[in-house]
């Protein structure tokens, strides 16, 4: 059975958001295991120069760096435009050569330049930026709609 990783900067603190990726999480039980691994985000009080995102970004890339294994997809608004049908052919075909693919979710300044090029993948999940945990509960529900089609599961619409 494969591995999904997620490997998110920041926490989930709204119950809701939390919620939703234990539902997805369970949904997907069926047909991979699934791990979330949160690393910090650091905090910055005020508004950070382009000096301190810097900072920030490579403290936080130690940290998601650490945990990547397999096939590594990293969450980007500038990486290819991928639909349910394309994440749902990409991680059939990841699965034929590695038992891990790890997604990648920054937070709010992104993620370093040394993440992004150790990824195998850039996906976009669409041209609108969105909070980091509303984007975890989006790749959840993506990651069981592209399981339920590669499985001929009547889910996907």
């Amino acid at each position: 059975m494969i591995k999904y990783k997620i490997v998110a900067v920041g926490n989930i603190k709204e119950q809701y958001f939390a919620q939703a990726v234990d539902e997805y999480v369970k949904r997907m039980s069926r047909f991979v295991k699934t791990e979330i691994c949160e690393v910090a985000e650091c905090n910055f009080r005020g508004a950070p120069k382009e000096a301190d995102i810097k900072r920030i970004l490579t403290t936080e890339a130690k940290a998601v760096l650490s945990h990547l294994e397999g096939y590594v997809v990293v969450l980007d608004i500038n990486g290819k435009l991928v639909d349910s049908t394309g994440i749902a052919t990409a991680l059939a075909k990841a699965a034929q050569n590695y038992s891990v693919v790890t997604f990648v979710i920054g937070g709010s300044y992104g993620l370093s330049d040394e993440v992004k090029q150790r990824a195998d993948a850039r996906w976009s999940l669409g041209a609108i930026t969105m909070p980091h945990r509303l984007a975890r509960v989006v790749l959840v529900e993506q990651l069981y709609r592209a399981s339920t089609i590669n499985n001929n599961i009547a889910y996907h619409k």
